[in-house]
């Protein structure tokens, strides 16, 4: 593989990484917002959502929005650090490094999202 099919294929992947990352940080802040409609807004939140919690206090701001917030950070460097990104290598395979950010990602919305569901789930 020469020099300019690697720099098309990391265009290519990069361009897909950082569409599929901005859409998931627009529903992740979506689904944000509209639980923090519903949202108790308590100085800890975790004893409504689980009663038998015991463990540190969490706001429903910080509840609600670290993980919107977190992929948003994510994106903007995925972004605006794409020649950066392009000369750094960690493994060999460009798709596995792909792979391994999109799972990353994934996780951190379905985190984003879970929470978001667990606070629509209170029903007060």
């Amino acid at each position: 593989m020469t020099a300019n099919e690697k720099a098309g294929e990391f265009s290519r992947l990069h361009s897909l990484f950082s569409f599929h990352l901005g859409v998931a940080v627009a529903l992740s802040w979506l689904t944000a917002l509209y639980a923090s409609f519903y949202a108790p807004w308590v100085r800890n939140i975790r004893p409504l959502i689980d009663p038998s919690y015991a463990g540190q206090v969490e706001s429903t701001w910080s509840f609600l929005f670290v993980f919107p917030a977190v992929l948003t950070v994510a994106w903007l460097m995925c972004v605006s650090g794409r020649e950066m990104f392009r000369h750094m290598r960690v493994f060999k395979s460009q798709a596995t490094e792909f792979a391994i950010a999109g799972a990353l990602a994934f996780v951190v919305f379905y985190l984003a999202i879970d929470r978001a569901v667990a606070v629509l789930s209170l029903g007060l």
